[in-house]
């Protein structure tokens, strides 16, 4: 099975404190990957670090490999702009630019990449992308609208058309879902079980049914490490590790 991103030897610090250590995994195309752990175990730092948002922090930096379709993003000379616009991110609170309108909103990363394409054009990405994410049709009448006029619900999955407007490979989610509520939950996740159709998605949770329901692999992480990684049946049913046992039964974290 050809692996979509693998993840070699990776090692992240924030000054310091090193926060994640030796890390391994792989993930085909087109399958859903969680992550899951405690607080405060390298959850974000790990999806941060497949597409070079980590380095962004001052003071923080990686060793090791990140690899997609086998070529490492960390290579000497490669732009991390180009990174992110392969592997987009949807982060755990709504974020639309709040002086843009929705269709605004859609292009901004196109725009930022430095693509050149008529209204006509753009209108077609709005609409494609728009659809992708479940939401053309709530908004289509609206585009003009502030990206920060409709729910909060509608903001995350304009944020996932975003980032597909750029047509990534792969599409990280850092706890899109928590600061939603239960209905526009539903939503985010049937919307995952689409686009896998499509793109390689890793999401981060910490909700276990949701990483149960939404995922075909899932990495359990704790204190920095990764402690047990595969199928996610597995995970959750019969773990081989017993801190993986303890973590998904309830018994700490």
């Amino acid at each position: 099975m050809q692996h979509k991103l693998e993840v070699v030897g990776l090692n992240a610090w924030f000054g310091t404190y090193q926060a994640l250590r030796d890390i391994n995994l792989a993930t085909p195309d087109r399958h859903v990957t969680a992550i899951i752990g405690p607080s405060g175990c390298g959850k974000s730092t790990l999806i941060r670090c497949l597409n070079r948002m980590h380095e962004v922090v001052p003071n923080a930096r990686a060793t090791g490999k990140v690899l997609l379709d086998g070529d490492d993003i960390y290579a000497p000379g490669l732009d991390p702009v180009q990174v992110r616009a392969r592997v987009g991110m949807v982060f755990q609170r709504p974020n639309p630019f709040p002086t843009m309108s929705i269709f605004d909103n859609v292009v901004a990363g196109l725009k930022l990449n430095g693509a050149r394409q008529s209204r006509a054009g753009l209108a077609a990405v709005v609409e494609r992308s728009l659809r992708q994410a479940a939401l053309w049709d709530e908004v289509k009448d609206d585009l003009h609208a502030s990206g920060v006029s409709i729910s909060g619900g509608q903001q995350q999955r304009l944020c996932i058309a975003r980032a597909l407007a750029v047509e990534p490979d792969v599409l990280l989610m850092d706890e899109p879902c928590s600061a939603l509520d239960p209905i526009a939950t539903a939503k985010i996740e049937s919307l995952i079980h689409e686009l896998k159709a499509h793109y390689t998605i890793v999401i981060v949770t910490h909700n276990m049914q949701q990483a149960a329901r939404v995922s075909d692999l899932t990495a359990f992480m704790y204190l920095g490490s990764l402690v047990e990684f595969g199928p996610t049946g597995r995970i959750f049913t019969t773990p081989e590790r017993k801190e993986t046992e303890d973590y998904v039964t309830g018994r700490f974290g």
